[in-house]
């Protein structure tokens, strides 16, 4: 075995998701009432001022949107399935509000756990003491296999993952946004930077598939993009992958000459950050979009624009 920058280093230890201690539990998920009718009363206690009237403007052009059968593209980072809100997003993807999803690699794995093991969200500081931070066997495991499908099927990793998760009859598909979009049809795409993620320091990982199947979601993922004219996109709490795959998706639009139009973008994130700000809100403005930026708690400000969203569709 080499030295820790040499090609045969590989990590030998390894623990079951089943006794690993993690942070997040389904049980402590949000969950979505049967109908949205109350929000017109909490309507009324938002005032029209600020980021209050631009969430309510954001609504509605995402209504009108999709009643125009425009596109609404999610684009998430992994807190928000942290927060519990992979259920609410899977209503949003099962009553088809939702056209296309967008995640990186860490928000992937989250949902996979989510959706296989009801739990998620390691203690990185206990397992970087004990050794065993990232070392979960069937999270890597499944990982690898869907990545190897990917790459024989040539797929991209979004529909492998999602397709795995069907196959195996993933206890807790409703609260996946994986599993989900596989199960209504909607598009999902995983874009994944190698090195970043706690799969990739198992030997299992394959770095060709893994580029393969990443390489094929965002080249769909840009084909998506150039088709936006009359859409919205919402970046929820991804930092910098999926801002700058959102960037190059649409200067390729751009490039190819694609009539995009009116479209609106959102960015949603605890706190102000430069790539989400620039990527997501600032130049999109150069290309004809109009734009919003909110600032607050994913899981107190998100279940309050889903309901704006619901409510109006």
């Amino acid at each position: 075995m080499g030295g820790a920058g040499g090609k045969g280093f590989r990590p030998g230890r390894k623990e079951s998701i089943e006794s690993r201690e993690s942070k997040v539990s389904l049980k402590d998920f949000a969950s979505t009432p049967a109908d949205f009718s109350w929000y017109a009363c909490l309507k009324t206690m938002i005032p029209r001022i600020l980021r209050g009237r631009d969430l309510e403007d954001l609504s509605e052009r995402i209504a009108t949107a999709r009643r125009e059968e425009r596109p609404l593209i999610v684009m998430m980072g992994a807190h928000v399935v942290k927060c519990g809100l992979g259920g609410l997003l899977g209503t949003l993807l099962r009553r088809g509000i939702i056209t296309r999803v967008a995640i990186n690699g860490a928000c992937a794995i989250h949902d996979v756990e989510i959706a296989m093991w009801g739990k998620t969200s390691e203690d990185v500081g206990e397992g970087l003491k004990s050794g065993l931070f990232g070392e979960t066997e069937e999270t890597a495991r499944f990982f690898a296999a869907a990545t190897r499908v990917a790459f024989t099927d040539k797929i991209g990793l979004g529909k492998s993952l999602g397709q795995a998760l069907r196959e195996r009859r993933a206890p807790n598909s409703g609260a996946s946004i994986l599993a989900t979009a596989a199960e209504t049809g909607v598009p999902v795409t995983v874009h994944v930077a190698l090195g970043t993620d706690v799969v990739h320091q198992h030997s299992e990982a394959d770095g060709a598939a893994i580029g393969y199947s990443t390489m094929e979601d965002f080249r769909d993922f840009a084909s998506a993009i150039a088709g936006l004219r009359g859409g919205v996109v919402l970046n929820l709490g991804s930092a910098v992958i999926l801002p700058e795959v959102f960037l190059k998706a649409l200067a390729m639009a751009c490039n190819a000459g694609a009539d995009l139009g009116q479209f609106t973008t959102a960015n949603f994130d605890m706190i102000p950050l430069y790539r989400p700000t620039m990527d997501v809100v600032e130049r999109p403005r150069l290309v004809g979009a109009t734009t919003y930026n909110f600032t607050g708690n994913h899981e107190i400000l998100l279940p309050v624009f889903f309901a704006s969203i619901m409510s109006r569709l």
